[in-house]
């Protein structure tokens, strides 16, 4: 059976899940108290150096692991390219390069491929997706789509059975249902090796809104009960299926990812802290000091 990993898109978004006074570069190690997987969302925003990464791997646990978010240029998300983005290959090997020290620590998890919603189902968006596995050939890599083309009527099973010819892990999404820009929920292995599932929200009303922030857009706390829909896919569909199960909330609203992914771990059985009011984990104690004796 599979490894269920839980976690959280990026780790610094949660103010409220970390205690008063953590100084913002302990926040990592606070996190892997109580999670085994994170999502790097800040490399869609820039390529970031090594240093980072190395960084990193040194503040958590072994058995910690990092997915890791395409840079926008990779995914085709810069319509037009931006400065130093002229040789795309050069950005794909200066991105692999960045990384390296989180492969070299056994701590990488899959290189995150997610999408925009104009790249619609084609033949060349085909081999776009192609050469950006082959350029990664020796690592785990996910494609997350996000234009209902790739899954409509029979591009379903053919969307699917091109991540496998691919080796390609599908990730699977959990959003609001509205319009092109976004998917069904399609629950399906296609490399055996891991499965993915995001969970963005519902919030239909903000998932168009131009210039909205991300904290606005994925402002979306899920009911226990909402959750709990995703027990059946998760258990009987993925994990018999493959070797491990990634888990990821995205709603990065205030403290509701880290609310969020306790309480799915939680329904799935799997060892959670003690939490307080607000759903999130109680502090630990600060150390007492014995008194020392004072001799007159």
């Amino acid at each position: 059976m599979a490894r269920i990993r839980v976690g959280t898109c990026a780790w610094s978004d949660h103010e409220e899940y970390y205690p008063k006074g953590l100084p913002p570069q302990e926040r990592l190690s606070y996190y892997a108290r109580h999670f085994s997987l994170v999502e790097v969302d800040s490399t869609f925003y820039r390529l970031q150096p090594a240093r980072w990464f190395a960084g990193w791997a040194a503040r958590t646990p072994p058995d910690f692991r990092f997915n890791v978010k395409a840079y926008g240029a990779m995914t085709r998300h810069h319509r037009e390219p931006r400065p130093g983005e002229e040789n795309l290959l050069e950005v794909f090997k200066r991105f692999a390069e960045s990384v390296e020290p989180l492969r070299e620590a056994g701590k990488l998890g899959a290189f995150h491929f997610q999408f925009p919603p104009w790249f619609t189902c084609s033949k060349a968006s085909r081999e776009w997706v192609q050469f950006c596995r082959e350029f990664f050939a020796d690592q785990l890599v996910a494609v997350e789509f996000r234009h209902t083309s790739w899954f409509a009527g029979q591009n379903r099973e053919e969307t699917l059975a091109f991540l496998r010819d691919i080796r390609a892990v599908h990730v699977a999404c959990d959003a609001p249902q509205v319009g092109s820009g976004t998917v069904p929920r399609v629950v399906a292995v296609t490399d055996p090796r891991l499965a993915i599932v995001r969970f963005h929200g519902r919030n239909a009303r903000t998932w168009y809104i131009k210039g909205t922030t991300s904290a606005q857009r994925f402002d979306y706390l899920y009911s226990r009960q909402e959750l709990a829909e995703w027990l059946d896919p998760v258990r009987q569909e993925l994990e018999p299926n493959v070797d491990e199960v990634h888990l990821l909330m995205n709603n990065n609203r205030a403290n509701y990812a880290v609310r969020n992914a306790l309480d799915l771990m939680e329904l799935l059985g799997l060892p959670t802290p003690e939490r307080d009011e607000r759903g999130v984990p109680v502090p630990p104690a600060k150390e007492q000091r014995p008194h020392q004796l004072r001799l007159f």
